[in-house]
């Protein structure tokens, strides 16, 4: 059977909405474990009331980014996950974490990549009186959202005030997100051999 790790740092709404669609069958698979960097992160109290193992790894514990990222490989190993669902994980990972999970390893972000990488995308989004706003889903490479997008949902701007947008923002998130693992599942998306 599919299977799949997600990586948090917080809420975990994502999070949510991916247990809720392997219980409803919209993903054919199930979540091996939940990682967090971050032992107080609510995505760990929805994952045990779904009955998913957690494991907490604390960054902060690592003098170095790759020494961190050699404890997420090794904390893998016994679940061997055929994808990594980052979803909401707030640390940018080393080649060390990346080069094991090339083609396995994707990301949500809160733009229309290639605009807006990083933070603060709502307010970007406000400042620069953009039409309109959406979320891309990402395989990830050693550069800061910027691997190859697997798909995109976009949103016209109706509103400046920013929790509303955050708000629209993140149901498209809730959307977008389970659909992409499916796909990956089903074999229906790959990393193409030019993009490794």
């Amino acid at each position: 059977m599919f299977s799949f790790a997600v990586f948090i740092s917080g809420n975990g709404s994502n999070l949510q909405a991916i247990i809720d669609a392997t219980l409803n069958g919209a993903i054919e698979g199930k979540i091996c474990c939940v990682l967090s960097n971050k032992k107080e992160a609510y995505g760990l109290v929805r994952a045990k009331k779904a009955k998913i193992p957690t494991v907490i790894i604390e960054h902060d514990n690592f003098k170095k980014r790759e020494d961190f990222d050699d404890a997420l490989v090794e904390s893998l190993e016994k679940y061997k996950p055929d994808l990594i669902v980052l979803a909401g994980f707030m640390r940018i990972l080393t080649p060390n974490f990346i080069k094991p999970y090339r083609g396995k390893l994707i990301n949500i972000h809160p733009s229309l990549l290639p605009k807006y990488p990083g933070l603060n995308t709502h307010q970007k989004v406000i400042d620069n009186n953009d039409p309109e706003h959406g979320v891309t889903v990402h395989f990830v490479d050693e550069n800061l959202d910027s691997g190859p997008i697997c798909a995109q949902s976009s949103m016209k701007v109706k509103s400046k005030d920013i929790e509303e947008l955050e708000k629209s923002i993140h149901k498209l998130e809730h959307e977008l997100y389970p659909k992409v693992i499916q796909d990956f599942a089903k074999g229906n998306l790959k990393l193409r051999k030019e993009n490794k």
